[in-house]
């Protein structure tokens, strides 16, 4: 893991202030409980006090880059940033007069931290999959883009209210608001910036959100997705630029093992650039850019600047299923270009959902952490850099509640092509009703009686079977908030206390989302992939190497919003989008059916290994935390795997949240140690273990 962490203090020698010095070796710290300097495990230290700042973690020295006009006034970027130093100086002075966009708006995925003085501004993203915390301490407030060393620093308990929002409604921001598992740390929220004046902080928006009383402005198709490629080629090429990591050198051979045997068995990734190649729309699309770019890896050998180096493409077959087939052969055909090489990673059994639960501990929990076994093992087959399409279906697809935007905006013709293929794909003559009359009941639903008609089901125990299909999971979707897939699963007291923190969401004066149903839900759902993902890269972490995902980057997802929700409603609107980037980008020798979806493996292949691994799934919810922690009872869960085991027909998402969240939860309470010198062995988060506090429920509050 890597991360950032720093604090705004009060003014220098208060009581509890920094430790400063002034002889011009500055250094950040504070004195711990025995008299030691408190700074963090790891560490090289940016700046020093009164708010010093540190990066911790195995970072790349192109990754962590300062720029300074005078010594109260410095720029920090964390990360791949495509800005010459002097784009940051710019947009330093920029942030100094208040404007903090120009932040955000370089090609890459970074964190920018700016000091004016005792102002300290930190930038999150816009997806969020580069997140900012915060928790008061000290009399000021410390800061940092991971939630653990936070708790740590304050000795954090779990905040059992946000365990079972995660379970009960994850996809709500109103029920998770800004909370993390920790009691006391607090997220700032995506597309937003942190900013501390003397240990005072202030939660600021960056970028404007879609209007509800308002209609966007009617968008030019064909210069939106001119945009989108053009915010793609610059998110690879700020990758491809930036200086060449070649991980630890090989020590040498083994027996019977090739160059690239060792590296895997070691852990080591291939020096270079690499991208997956699933054979889909997403990840073909990075790797042809990749391999396309002028001067760039993929050159052909003899014809360029840095001849002879190929991108590597790396394609997982599962064995246990053959329904990608069609897909695997058109990765194959892609493979074919001279510029690529391709490298075939196969996996059984043993890479299966659930088949390995044993991993490190993430910052947060995510439902990826029961699949992290099953992508280590492709990605220990990448390269040092390595490109995934993660997030391209999230920031281009059309959310189903989107259909409900169409009609408020009275574009109810664009409807027709969307539910004539969900018509098609269900056989039934009465879906066009079903689906029309549920986008007419959302787009006349205010935002206030949805999340209340939520907690009045989560209250009421209300939930569906699950949904069959393509049409049953958009007739689902067309609503402001819904439960998640375990909500089923959890105490009765649990969901009453989700219930509850919804009412109150609700209540809140002034509080909504101020924009149309459909634009809220898809940041939603874009919010908990981009924060899965980043657990998904701390849990199948190869050392040396780093995972790309440019359809995150601030500047692709701006552009991405910015198509006009005609074109991105039409059935096939993601592979349509991406093959005319391509095609713009001078690659238009595509496989035939490239960019058709794959039905149903992911829901195989989770059952599949929730079968193979349901005698150690029952042995952990034999005595479950979460149990302990009154969010559900152990008997409901074991008998809901032994059935999801069998074939019913269960939500296995719910399943997979479960057994995540008390995977993450063992590995925190058996884990020693803290994130911070300085400080005693009692000073880390969750010190006491499960201790569950009065419910807000059971207490009248």
């Amino acid at each position: 893991m890597r991360w950032l962490v720093g604090w705004s203090s009060t003014a220098a020698g208060a009581p509890g202030g920094a430790v400063g010095h002034d002889d011009g070796d500055t250094y950040g710290g504070r004195i711990g409980h025995d008299g030691e300097t408190l700074q963090p495990v790891g560490s090289q230290l940016l700046w020093g006090d009164p708010d010093p700042l540190w990066a911790v973690g195995d970072w790349r020295p192109d990754e962590v880059r300062v720029v300074e006009a005078d010594a109260q006034t410095r720029i920090a970027v964390l990360g791949t940033c495509g800005a010459s130093d002097e784009q940051l100086r710019v947009g330093l002075f920029a942030a100094r007069g208040g404007a903090l966009r120009h932040l955000t708006a370089w090609p890459g995925s970074y964190t920018a931290v700016v000091q004016v003085g005792r102002r300290v501004t930190v930038c999150g993203d816009l997806a969020g999959a580069r997140p900012v915390f915060h928790t008061p301490w000290a009399g000021g407030t410390a800061y940092a883009t991971a939630a653990l060393p936070l708790a740590d620093l304050i000795e954090a308990n779990l905040d059992f209210a946000h365990l079972a929002a995660l379970l009960a409604a994850p996809d709500v921001p109103a029920a998770l608001h800004d909370s993390t598992p920790y009691d006391g740390v607090r997220r700032v929220p995506p597309g937003h910036a942190l900013i501390l004046r003397a240990g005072a902080r202030e939660i600021a928006g960056y970028d404007p959100v879609a209007s509800l009383a308002v209609a966007a402005p009617p968008a030019d198709p064909d210069s939106a997705v001119d945009a989108v490629r053009d915010a793609l080629v610059d998110a690879v090429r700020a990758r491809l630029s930036a200086p060449r990591h070649v991980p630890d050198i090989d020590p040498g051979p083994v027996p019977g093992m090739g160059p690239a045997e060792r590296r895997a068995a070691r852990g080591m990734p291939v020096p270079g650039i690499g991208a997956d190649l699933s054979g889909g729309p997403a990840s073909g699309t990075l790797a042809l850019l990749a391999a396309g770019l002028p001067g760039m890896p993929g050159t052909v050998l003899g014809h360029g600047t840095g001849a002879g180096e190929r991108l590597l493409a790396v394609t997982f077959n599962d064995l246990t299923t053959r329904a990608r087939a069609e897909e695997l052969q058109r990765a194959g055909t892609l493979a074919a270009n001279p510029r690529l090489h391709h490298v075939v990673v196969t996996g059984a059994e043993e890479t299966l959902p659930y088949a390995d639960l044993d991993g490190p501990l993430t910052d947060e929990p995510g439902p990826s952490l029961v699949t992290a076994a099953r992508h280590r093992a492709r990605l220990a087959a990448g390269s040092a850099d390595h490109f995934t399409g993660h997030g391209a279906r999230q920031v281009l697809d059309a959310h189903p509640a989107r259909l409900a935007d169409l009609l408020m905006d009275r574009k109810r013709r664009h409807l027709v092509r969307p539910v004539a293929a969900l018509t098609k794909a269900d056989g039934s003559v009465l879906v066009p009703a079903r689906v029309y009359g549920a986008a007419r009941r959302l787009a006349r639903t205010p935002y206030r009686a949805g999340v209340e008609n939520l907690a009045d089901r989560l209250l009421h125990r209300s939930f569906e079977d699950d949904p069959g299909g393509a049409v049953g999971a958009s007739l689902a979707a067309l609503t402001w908030a819904g439960p998640g897939p375990a909500a089923r699963w959890l105490t009765g007291e649990a969901l009453a206390e989700v219930s509850v923190l919804l009412q109150n969401s609700a209540h809140r004066a002034g509080v909504g989302p101020g924009q149309r149903p459909g634009d809220y839900r898809a940041r939603a759902a874009l919010t908990r992939h981009a924060a899965d993902l980043r657990i998904l890269e701390q849990a199948a972490e190869i050392r040396s190497q780093r995972l790309h995902a440019p359809f995150l980057d601030n500047q692709v997802v701006r552009a991405c919003r910015a198509l006009p929700e005609t074109l991105r409603v039409q059935p096939g609107a993601r592979a349509a989008i991406l093959r005319t980037v391509l095609k713009g980008a001078g690659i238009t020798d595509l496989p035939p059916g490239w960019g058709a979806p794959a039905h149903g493996t992911t829901a195989t292949t989770a059952r599949n290994g929730l079968r193979l691994a349901a005698d150690p799934l029952l042995t952990l919810f034999d005595a479950p935390l979460l149990a302990e922690a009154g969010l559900i009872e152990a008997r409901v869960v074991r008998k809901a795997v032994r059935a999801a085991a069998s074939g019913e027909p269960l939500p296995l998402d719910g399943l997979a949240d479960l057994i995540s969240l008390e995977l993450w939860l063992r590995r925190l309470l058996s884990r020693r140690g803290t994130c911070w010198t300085g400080t005693p062995a009692r000073a880390r988060a969750v010190p006491a273990g499960i201790a569950p506090q009065r419910r807000a429920v059971s207490s009248g509050g």
